[in-house]
């Protein structure tokens, strides 16, 4: 299996067999993956968000790109010291013809504010950089998500445009 880690967390891109098993049951999905069922908490928002990016990105995208499917996945944020999965973190697909890598990220509402989202994204920014159609991750945000602005400046990314109330940070290779 797959994964990379940082000192406290492991991120494991899902296949799509695994995704599939998600969908119909994430305890045997976790315990498959050799964790400790975990009992995260979402907001009902990213809650429909994740679902809808499940049954329509992650599961056809996976199944397409069978190959590159790490560019297509929900990668999942796994806390070492308990071995649960405390989020999610992965990329909006294949790097774009500028070379931009796009990264989205949630974290269980019982475990934020430890710094895993900003160690997640290193993390996950630093394998990015070291494929070779990487030049840069970007991150989209609402401008009222103070908690993801924050994160994003630890990692030292720049905001370079807003659209509304949407937010976009860069951060270039280095």
């Amino acid at each position: 299996m797959f994964f990379i880690e940082s000192q406290r967390l492991k991120l494991i891109p899902l296949t799509n067999q695994l995704l599939q098993l998600c969908q119909s049951d994430r305890r045997e999905m976790e315990l498959l993956l050799g964790l400790n069922p975990s009992s995260m908490e979402i907001d009902p928002l990213y809650a429909t968000e994740l679902e809808d990016a499940l049954l329509h990105f992650w599961i056809p995208k996976t199944q397409e790109f069978p190959m590159l499917y790490y560019w297509y996945t929900n990668w999942e944020i796994v806390l070492k010291s308990t071995n649960t999965s405390i989020g999610g973190i992965g990329f909006v697909g294949y790097p774009n013809e500028k070379k931009e890598a796009e990264i989205g990220y949630m974290i269980d509402a019982n475990e934020q504010g430890k710094g895993y989202a900003t160690e997640a994204l290193k993390t996950l920014s630093a394998w990015a950089f070291q494929q070779k159609d990487v030049d840069s991750v970007i991150v989209r945000t609402a401008h009222d998500n103070i908690a993801s602005i924050k994160i994003l400046d630890k990692n030292g990314f720049r905001l370079v445009s807003k659209v509304d109330d949407l937010l976009t940070y860069y951060l270039p290779k280095q």
